[in-house]
């Protein structure tokens, strides 16, 4: 099969093509195109639609800092809102966490209590694990024997009176009271020596 040449014209065949010889005519004069210049924009003339349109955006202008302004506020109100709420979501996942492991931290105290916590023993390194997570989340243990009775972070299971005794103080602790930050988790279960009538 021949090949054909369609870039050469055929003899007698004197039309100009506009893809020959008029692109590379208006390529090359530059005063043919209407070309705008920066200068030219900006010394013309503005018509009366754009100039009154021009005054409202003007008018407008007060009343769209005052709607910036709002929308500034309402978008940091928000994302003090959600920061806030982020931390209290924080907090009820910790303590979720933490009253699940209350149990199994009574476990261990009761063990110690028996001696079943020896040193060096495997249950012992597990049982130190887990109260060193606790305290890395911020789990407190309060009520000790001998502290003074606080109705708000002791529940008194027993009274008992006691000769010599002059205030209300924790005898026996049942069980340990716990506290996460500044929230109770569990109140410490006391005996609680009375002065003796």
């Amino acid at each position: 099969m021949a090949k054909k040449n369609f870039d050469e014209t055929p003899e007698g065949d004197d039309e100009v093509r506009p893809s020959d010889e008029g692109s590379e005519a208006q390529a090359s004069d530059p005063e043919s195109q209407d070309e705008l210049t920066v200068d030219d924009i900006l010394g013309a003339a503005q018509s009366a639609e754009a100039a009154a349109e021009g005054a409202e955006a003007v008018a407008d202008e007060p009343d769209l800092l005052t709607d910036l302004k709002r929308v500034q506020a309402e978008y940091a109100n928000y994302r003090r809102r959600t920061e806030d709420q982020r931390e209290v979501e924080i907090e009820r996942a910790k303590g979720s966490v933490a009253k699940g492991l209350l149990p199994v931290l009574d476990d261990l105290d009761r063990a110690a209590k028996h001696g079943d916590l020896v040193e060096g023993t495997p249950f012992a390194a597990i049982a130190d694990k887990l109260r060193g997570v606790a305290e890395r989340m911020g789990l407190e243990t309060y009520g000790a024997a001998g502290d003074v009775f606080d109705p708000q972070q002791h529940e008194a299971i027993f009274q008992q009176p006691t000769p010599g005794a002059t205030e209300t103080t924790v005898l026996e602790v049942v069980e340990v009271g716990y506290r996460l930050g500044t929230v109770e988790l569990r109140p410490a279960k006391v005996v609680v020596a009375v002065p003796a009538e």
